[in-house]
């Protein structure tokens, strides 16, 4: 297999040898610096390998020098496809831990791997990777982060005592055109940014129940939650666009929804029958969600959380500054390169201003998920392993994009209400780095 690594030096190369630091300033280094002949691998235990987990674990092996030890599941069947995969791409079969929800902490007492994996229903992420952490192992956790503000700050804590490396594994940001506005971001070709949009509109109904009509864990959180319950997909690239906890931060949060659970319980209906259990139940999250963030730099942003209406995948982002816009739906636009009030699509920049990673690692990503962003997320994350280094979606990325999910409900409570935003990194924001 080819080795998929790029030498830091040659990929600062191809930035002109600039150290790129500030705001909306940030750049995926991607970068792995592992010797030709490194003997020891990469080894990284996987908790909860349901689909998405089965997904991330084929993406991972293909990754040269990645090792799975082990791997716990409580559900036998998942467990025992992962460990079918681990022994087909490896030759080894890893330690299998499926004895209730709580083996994993067995399974943190090996010694014979350096990170985790969690591929688990969110309402486990804080738990598990705040127990890996204190076990001394490094974390990459599926989104979101956490739930709660308590949750948010669990993580920054413990993620600073330990000293051990944490990942968002947001896939939103290494798509190719969002990798790409970055890059013309930094060479400042849109110039003072200052408003951004961007949304998760994705029509979820049909994995909301099982084929009997019992709901799963993302129909649990629309009968218990509300507000902007997956938040980070939408806000993950506009964030690293702005600069936000390097250079900028998230200050206050508006929110507001549509009354709870219209289309959710017209789907039901009709896929179930109106007398089924499952039409019956008593959804309290609209189906629409809107929230408006200011930052400290006077920064606007508008957030849509769309996730139950009939339509096909809508998601969008966009960013405008004083020189030019980039906007998903429609292509980029910049004052005095441009024909005038005319959009262009982003292939005509591509050649000059595509991402030093997607060239390098396109045609590998290209094939996996999320626009190529499964891959690259995935790499990102083994080689900061490999470099001993902070991820680029770190700890603090994760509490102030993860705590818009309780944020949103307190706004909304309160009538649509500004309310406050924590600042995760204590000050730190105005002088971190890429």
């Amino acid at each position: 297999m080819k080795r998929e690594s790029l030498d830091r030096r040659s990929f600062l190369g191809t930035l002109g040898g600039t150290a790129l630091v500030g705001p909306a300033l940030v750049s995926p280094v991607l970068a792995a610096t592992e010797k030709k002949n490194e003997a020891k691998p990469t080894r990284i235990a996987f908790i909860g390998v349901g689909s998405r987990g089965t997904g991330l674990l084929k993406q991972i092996l293909r990754i040269d020098g990645v090792e799975v030890p082990a791997i716990c599941d409580i559900n036998t069947a998942h467990l025992n496809t992962a460990l079918g995969i681990v022994k087909e791409r490896r030759g080894n079969t890893p330690a299998g831990f499926s004895k209730g929800p709580y083996d994993y902490r067995r399974m943190l007492e090996r010694n014979d791997y350096d990170a985790i994996l969690l591929g688990t229903p969110p309402n486990w992420h804080t738990v598990m990777a705040t127990d890996a952490m204190k076990a001394g192992k490094h974390v990459a956790s599926e989104v979101p982060g956490a739930y709660t503000i308590d949750e948010c700050w669990n993580l920054v804590r413990t993620k600073e005592k330990t000293g051990k490396h944490y990942m968002l594994l947001e896939n939103y940001i290494f798509p190719r055109d969002n990798m790409m506005a970055g890059n013309m971001i930094r060479q400042g070709l849109f110039g003072d940014l200052y408003y951004a949009e961007c949304s998760y509109a994705h029509d979820c109904r049909s994995i909301r129940f099982t084929k009997d009509g019992k709901l799963t864990w993302r129909g649990e959180v629309k009968k218990t939650s509300y507000g902007n319950t997956y938040p980070t997909h939408a806000i993950g690239p506009v964030a690293k666009w702005l600069g936000i906890n390097r250079g900028d931060r998230f200050v206050s949060l508006v929110s507001q929804m549509s009354r709870p659970g219209a289309a959710l319980r017209d789907y039901t209906a009709r896929r179930f029958g109106p007398d089924s259990p499952a039409a019956k139940v008593n959804y309290i999250a609209g189906d629409m969600c809107l929230t408006t963030l200011t930052t400290a730099k006077g920064c606007l942003i508008t957030v849509h959380y769309d996730t139950d209406s009939p339509r096909p995948a809508s998601g969008f982002h966009m960013v405008q500054g004083t020189r030019g816009c980039y906007n998903s739906r429609q292509g980029v636009y910049l004052d005095g390169k441009s024909p005038t009030h005319r959009w262009e699509p982003m292939s005509k920049y591509r050649e000059k201003y595509d991402d030093p990673a997607w060239k390098q690692f396109g045609k590998l990503a290209q094939t996996s998920g999320h626009g190529g962003g499964d891959y690259l997320t995935l790499l990102e994350f083994v080689n900061s392993l490999r470099e001993d280094r902070e991820p680029m979606v770190d700890v603090y990325d994760s509490a102030a994009w993860s705590c818009i999910v309780e944020l949103s409900k307190q706004s909304i409570d309160g009538g649509g209400v500004p309310v406050e935003v924590p600042d995760f990194t204590n000050g730190k924001w105005e002088t971190r780095t890429t």
